[in-house]
């Protein structure tokens, strides 16, 4: 396969610029109340877990069941706009996910809210790579990068305007309205496509159930692993290995089948694209790191910080401020600068900025956490638009809506492996400094020391508030520790840059596929 960005989307006519801004609106309103689920629902479990009755261990279960129906339909929903049509599976999507939305905020037992969030991840699932595709679809080539730039606003501020979106609506109304709010917004959506967005001709495609079964039972086992492992303590609960294995069989079968079949789920063509299997790469890696940050850095600020939960949600909308500067000019660099020196910039923007958030303290206030963020944004901005980009600008435009889901599943499972990772890493950083640092704290040492700590040695409660003060410290290095690990991540993967090939003899130097 050979060609430039222009070859890549010549099959679909862009169609005018009004409707296209119609477009673009309703289907980024639609993938935006997606994303945002994804996260608006953490900061009101507490709320909800009074209301409903349930234990801490059973609401893990309203974050779980949406996560893992997202993980299992998502490959689904590029094979169904192929076999039905793009139009009708989307507009299916958004008024079922805003039906069963309303049926969340209405939910009356535990039962109830575990079963509408998972269907609201069924719903969902395909909002955002078929938004993706889209608007790769209804846009030239040249304005690819503008368009995947307000895509990418888009499905990366859901999740860090999600906290604190959250936290107002449940302080100030109610945890329902948590999910009452994506109501306007899906009608909104649900007018907008019904009256601007064409439909694509269905075209007849076999259905590979057993490596859809396959890909399915491996991702959805592998997300319960991940999601539970951490309350589960890993690989000492028969469960977890359970899972585990059934994750590894399934991938591996789902991935020889694949190989060999003569029609798989997946199709093999997509694979054939060097540049398209080095943007999958590092969208996991880069997910792995950025949603791992937004999961680590609110139980810092509140645990360790003392910062209320709305404070902490406002000390992280620096990033969104940050990606949307760097998303007015990303665009225009994309065929005027090397885009392996953009990818190469991104990746080190967000790496230092993971370096400073690894220079934190106890004593520093909430500025310099926003600073991080905003730096962090910037680096999101310059790497999410770039990736897509080199990941879809030599994909045949007959491959997108099975590329797009197959990209938005590898960030998926690259976040949930990060999340899951940098918790398990702190907790143990945590146990192991808490021993490293009660070694040399004796009543002799402590009264050296001070004399005052040594006098909180002699009493029961004294003891117990030392210990806390310990923890605490090895709280603080614990996550230290991790952000160090996360900066390393985002440099080692950047000599994979070399392998993507652009057009020489231009300037902007665009991706191109590899003969």
């Amino acid at each position: 396969m050979s060609g430039s960005v222009a070859a890549a989307g010549s099959e679909a006519p862009p169609g005018r610029p009004l409707h296209r801004v119609l477009i673009t609106a309703s289907v980024m309103a639609a993938s935006i109340m997606q994303m945002l689920d994804m996260t608006i629902a953490t900061i009101a479990l507490p709320h909800m877990q009074g209301s409903l009755a349930g234990t801490q261990d059973q609401m893990v279960w309203v974050l779980t069941s949406y996560i893992v129906a997202v993980a299992i339909t998502i490959p689904l929903s590029g094979w169904l706009a192929v076999r039905i049509g793009r139009k009708r599976v989307f507009l299916a999507s958004v008024i079922g996910f805003t039906v069963v939305s309303a049926l969340c905020g209405m939910a009356d037992s535990l039962t109830e809210i575990v079963v509408f969030r998972a269907l609201q991840g069924v719903c969902g699932a395909g909002l955002v790579p078929l938004s993706q595709a889209i608007l790769l679809d209804i846009n030239p080539p040249e304005h690819h990068a503008r368009a995947m730039a307000v895509w990418g606003m888009g499905t990366v501020l859901g999740p860090i305007a999600g906290p604190m979106l959250g936290g107002w609506l449940t302080d100030d109304y109610n945890w329902r309205w948590v999910f009452y709010i994506n109501i306007p917004i899906g009608i909104a959506a649900t007018l907008g496509i019904l009256a601007t967005l064409p439909e694509t001709q269905p075209k007849r495609s076999p259905f590979d159930l057993f490596g859809f079964a396959m890909l399915s039972i491996g991702v959805g086992a592998l997300q319960l692993m991940l999601d539970r492992g951490q309350l589960k303590d890993w690989f000492s609960s028969t469960e977890i290995c359970i899972e585990a294995l059934v994750a590894v069989l399934a991938l591996y079968l789902f991935i020889t089948h694949t190989l060999t079949a003569e029609q798989p789920f997946i199709g093999r063509a997509i694979f054939r694209d060097r540049n398209f299997v080095i943007g999958i790469v590092f969208i996991a890696i880069f997910g792995a790191v950025v949603f791992a940050t937004l999961a680590l850095l609110p139980p810092l600020l509140q645990g360790l910080m003392g910062f209320p939960a709305l404070t902490a949600g406002v000390v992280t909308a620096p990033s969104g401020v940050g990606m949307a500067v760097a998303m007015l000019f990303v665009g225009r660099l994309i065929g005027r600068i090397d885009v392996r020196w953009i990818i190469v910039a991104g990746f080190s923007v967000v790496a230092f900025s993971v370096a400073r958030m690894a220079t934190l303290s106890p004593q520093i206030d909430a500025q310099p956490i926003a600073l991080a963020y905003f730096i962090q944004g910037l680096g999101c901005g310059l790497t999410y638009v770039t990736l897509v980009t080199i990941a879809f600008a030599t994909l045949p435009a007959a491959l997108r809506n099975e590329g797009t889901s197959f990209f938005n599943l590898m960030r998926n499972i690259g976040s949930s492996i990060g999340i899951s990772a940098t918790q398990a890493y702190v907790i143990y950083g945590t146990s192991h400094a808490h021993a490293r640092l009660t070694e040399h704290i004796t009543p002799y040492d402590a009264a050296a020391l001070e004399p005052q700590l040594g006098s909180l040695m002699h009493s029961t409660s004294g003891l117990m508030l030392l210990d806390a003060q310990v923890t605490a410290q090895a709280g603080w290095i614990a996550y230290l520790d991790t952000f160090y690990v996360m900066m390393i991540a985002m440099l080692l993967v950047l000599p994979l840059i070399l392998f993507v090939r652009i057009r020489k003899g231009s300037a902007g130097a665009h991706p191109v596929a590899m003969e």
